[in-house]
């Protein structure tokens, strides 16, 4: 890790000052990319229902754990392609922008085996991370209020 802060302070400082470069580094790469992460990794696993294993077979087990969101172009660009959470789960190896080559195979295995292929909008997933976190929200309120 200290060859990358060397290598990015060689490189920034010169064009931003150590000031600018730290503001860079942290409010863009840190902040802004955690943010990002988590609402794009959280909007299609936070509503699942995986509590506990079911006894379930692979497949069944990996489509209940998460869904997709809507294809199109932003969404494409906004999530890396993760926008295919179900294809990333089924084949973790592929490269993201395969999966959209991919993803009319496995709903048609879905279709022909009776699985669950669960599909939302991205307001939809931005929608369900916001009541995850009113929920977390009001657990810990009532934790807190010992009630």
């Amino acid at each position: 890790s200290m060859s990358y802060y060397l290598r990015y302070f060689s490189c920034y400082v010169p064009l931003y000052g150590l000031f600018g470069s730290l503001v860079l580094i942290s409010f863009c790469y840190r902040f802004l990319e955690s943010h990002w992460f988590v609402w794009v990794t959280q909007m299609n696993h936070l509503p699942m229902d995986i509590d506990h294993e079911k006894r379930q077979d692979w497949l069944t087990m990996q489509l209940q754990a998460t869904c997709n969101i809507e294809q199109s172009v932003f969404n494409d660009w906004f999530s890396g392609h993760l926008n295919f959470q179900i294809e990333h789960h089924l084949f973790p190896t592929m490269p993201r922008h395969n999966y959209h080559l991919v993803a009319p195979l496995v709903r048609a295995l879905c279709d022909k085996h009776g699985v669950p292929y669960q599909m939302k909008t991205m307001w939809q997933g931005f929608a369900d991370v916001v009541g995850s976190l009113k929920n977390s929200g009001d657990l810990w309120l009532d934790a807190y209020l010992h009630k």
